[in-house]
């Protein structure tokens, strides 16, 4: 058991001491020291940024514009009461998925299971050796689901870098049996056309049905081809998860030549990435429908069938969007915010220059019925807090806060921290929380932040790329009446119903 201590804030020392246990689990692994990651799957290294920005960052701290390298620093209604650094899985921490007591946090080395049933002290419940970027992860019953977007010698999880150009390299959909947690039994895997980069589950009584996300088809790679402009639909039976296979490929953009019919990009639209395929698809099963930010294009489609997902809408913003990257509705259906990943991730784009409008969330009303419901644009919303140019800063993962009434959610901004925000009305959204950390370094640009940060029964849980698994707690009159939603399980890209 390892004592771990919080650090801490620039408006109280918080006294919470958090432990953490548990052995490395490598599965279906003879020798897991052979399980190494992809060269692509860990961040770029540190990038120089110009002395003017090295000093400009230093000032910043100096005068309290900025938290200082590492300080953490949140709003009066939001405690930081835990966190777990990162132990046998030292790669890039990703998504995050919920059941019962336990918090599944992606990894790009595997995925680790957090015991949260006292959300103070979480403790290690297992480690799962198992490389693969991006490593998205969901949950469902006794399943457990995981993304791989790089390419693998083959589909096992001591399997080694092999580059896309060779036929046998493998991408895809690993599935693993979580009945026990503190040994997940890996029991299935599904090659998939140009790997998985996120998946969104479409869960039905006995069956699961993923929705594959993936993107940047080349003629080189013999498993992903152009044109790339749909999504594979995986069938998971839950009593015979080995049975687990490719069902479809609905194409979501139909067009004639090679490119498909999606968002063209450059040069025709400048700074915007051509559509080849979604990088994240959230689906609202009580409603049937679906929101697909894929890259040049946000979309919305119905899943009535969900083998044959079909486009009800499709809009573009070829002035403040440059990547589509995830999508959130509202708990009536009649809101979609869609994200920005300007910069993919990597990029200091919180900054003046950057400005409002750009790296930022897009929100949307749906209006109309049926096949006639319509995207209509209302404004953007960016966090009002100023980065240093050596921190990665965009919009990024966020949930709903459950609150009858109000649109509230909580978002991870990488280096810009955890943000809590109101889009109640579409037009004037604004932020009331945050908790953030000072840059990781003054002299280069380096990633790190929150990945994804979700709300779930009456704590926000925090996936940060570099410094581990936070818990933070938010007591605000706004957000208060949420703690009276208590979930069983929570995948936010598959969006429950809160109040059914």
């Amino acid at each position: 058991m390892i004592l771990l201590n919080v650090p801490r804030t620039r408006r109280r020392r918080l006294g919470v001491a958090a432990a953490a246990g548990g052995l490395l689990a490598a599965l279906l692994t003879a020798a897991p020291a052979a399980a190494i990651p992809d060269p692509g799957d860990s961040p770029a290294a540190g990038k120089e940024v110009s002395r003017s920005d090295q000093a400009e960052a230093r000032e910043a701290i100096r005068s309290g514009e900025i938290p200082g390298q590492d300080e953490v620093v949140h709003s009066d209604n939001i405690r930081h009461v835990a966190n777990i650094p990162k132990d046998a899985l030292s790669g890039t921490n990703s998504d995050l998925a919920f059941q019962g007591r336990y918090a599944f946090a992606g990894n790009y080395d595997g995925f680790r299971i957090f015991d949260i049933s006292d959300p103070k002290t979480p403790k290690t419940v297992a480690q799962v050796l198992c490389p693969g970027s991006q490593n998205d992860i969901s949950v469902s019953g006794d399943l457990l689901f995981l993304s791989t977007d790089s390419s693998r010698s083959d589909s096992s999880c001591n399997s080694t870098t092999q580059p896309a150009t060779e036929k046998s390299s493998w991408e895809g959909m690993k599935v693993f049996d979580i009945s026990d947690k503190r040994n997940p039994r890996y029991v299935a895997a599904v090659e998939t056309a140009c790997g998985s980069h996120t998946h969104t589950l479409v869960p039905e009584r006995k069956n699961v049905y993923v929705y594959v996300s993936s993107y940047s088809p080349n003629a080189a790679y013999p498993d992903c081809q152009p044109p790339h402009d749909g999504i594979s639909v995986i069938k998971v039976p839950r009593k015979a998860p080995h049975k687990a296979a490719l069902v479809g490929f609905p194409v979501l953009f139909p067009g004639e030549g090679p490119d498909g019919g999606g968002n063209p990009g450059g040069p025709t639209n400048p700074g915007v990435s051509k559509t080849t395929g979604c990088h994240d698809i959230t689906v609202l099963p009580s409603k049937d429908l679906a929101a697909g930010a894929c890259m040049g294009d946000g979309i919305l489609f119905s899943i009535k069938d969900p083998e044959r997902p079909r486009v009800i809408d499709r809009v573009q913003d070829n002035v403040n969007f440059a990547f589509w990257h995830s999508a959130t509705f509202n708990q009536k259906a009649n809101k979609v915010v869609f994200t920005d990943e300007l910069g993919g991730g990597g990029g200091a784009t919180c900054n003046a220059e950057i400005g409002p409008n750009r790296g930022a969330d897009g929100i949307y009303d749906i209006v109309g019925k049926g096949d006639r419901q319509k995207l209509v644009f209302r404004s953007y919303f960016k966090i009002p807090r100023h980065q240093a140019d050596t921190e990665n800063c965009v919009a990024h993962n966020g949930s709903l806060i459950p609150v009858k009434g109000r649109d509230l959610m909580v978002q991870a901004w990488y280096q810009g921290g955890v943000s809590v925000w109101d889009f109640t009305d579409s037009s004037k959204p604004k932020e009331i929380a945050y908790f953030e950390r000072g840059p990781l370094s003054t002299d280069q640009l380096v990633t790190g932040g929150s990945w994804s940060a979700y709300y779930y029964n009456g704590y926000i849980y925090s996936n940060d790329i570099a410094k581990g698994f936070d818990v933070l707690k938010i007591d605000d009159r706004r957000t208060d009446p949420a703690r009276r939603v208590h979930l069983r399980e929570l995948n936010v890209q598959t969006q429950p119903d809160y109040f059914d």
